[in-house]
C-alpha cells in the first residue's frame, strides 16, 4: 500500500467524508480486533484496537466541528499506515483499512458549521 496516495486520497475528500471514512475504519478495527488467538494476546489486541479507535473518533469530532488544531490528513493516514513492530497490530489496521476503501463511496458532502 502507497501511503502517499493513501494521503492524495484522504485530503480530496470533503469533511464529512473524511469523517465518514475514519469511522468505518474505527468500526473495521474493533471488528479485526475480535478476531485471532486468545490470551494475553488478546487483551494487547483489544487494548490496541481501543486506543486507535479513540483517536479516530476524535479526529472525526473534530473534523465535524472544524477545529482547526485537528491534526493533518498525512499525519492521520500515517498513524493508520506506517509499519508497526507489532506485526499483529499492523495487520488489524490494514486489513480495515483495505475493506473500508474497497467499499466507501464519496458523496462529496460538505458541512459548514460555523458558518455565519
Amino acid at each position: 500500500m502507497n501511503i502517499q496516495s493513501e494521503i492524495e486520497f484522504f485530503a480530496e475528500l470533503g469533511l464529512v467524508d473524511k469523517a465518514r471514512f475514519v469511522l468505518r475504519v474505527a468500526v473495521e478495527i474493533a471488528e479485526e480486533a475480535k478476531t485471532g488467538a486468545a490470551g494475553s494476546a488478546e487483551v494487547a489486541r483489544y487494548k490496541f484496537a481501543n486506543e486507535l479507535d479513540q483517536r479516530l473518533m476524535r479526529y472525526a469530532y473534530q473534523l465535524l466541528s472544524e477545529d482547526p488544531q485537528r491534526p493533518q490528513d498525512d499525519v492521520v493516514i500515517r498513524m493508520l499506515l506506517s509499519a508497526r513492530a507489532d506485526k499483529n497490530a499492523e495487520r488489524i489496521v490494514h486489513s480495515a483499512y483495505r475493506r473500508v476503501l474497497n467499499t466507501f463511496e464519496s458523496f462529496d458532502t460538505t458541512v459548514l458549521l460555523n458558518a455565519p
